[in-house]
């Protein structure tokens, strides 16, 4: 039997509504690497817990809540990288958007530390 992966169990504890509530899941110095050049607002790196509540209700305020986040695949790379292959939809400037996404989080003693937020700006 494949046991999971302990970093992605990690992820699976993770709820993105409530940032403040996983906190604990996030090291203090974590940061969120956000590039997308459709949401240049939304673009920037976010820093710590704090950093990742502000991305989430910044992008939850443009799509006036529409923003889902729905899984494809995940696989863990290693002893710290998670790759997360997700279809994310969102509803923006009354236009309905469906993006595929790739994340890469980096988990180090159990916290997430790092992640890379890379969205195919075509899809």
């Amino acid at each position: 039997m494949n046991q999971e992966h302990p970093n992605i169990a990690v992820l699976k504890k993770l709820d993105l509504t409530n940032i403040a509530g996983a906190a604990d899941l996030l090291a203090e110095d974590a940061v969120f690497r956000y590039f997308n050049p459709r949401l240049p607002d939304v673009q920037g790196d976010y820093v710590g817990p704090k950093g990742f509540q502000a991305f989430f209700e910044k992008i939850g305020g443009l799509t006036k809540g529409t923003f889902k986040v729905n899984p494809i695949s995940i696989f863990a790379a290693g002893d710290e990288l998670v790759v997360v292959h997700s279809k994310n939809t969102m509803t923006l400037e009354d236009q309905q958007i469906a993006t595929h996404v790739v994340v890469v989080w980096r988990i180090v003693d159990g916290k997430i530390k790092e992640v890379w937020d890379i969205p195919s700006v075509y899809s």
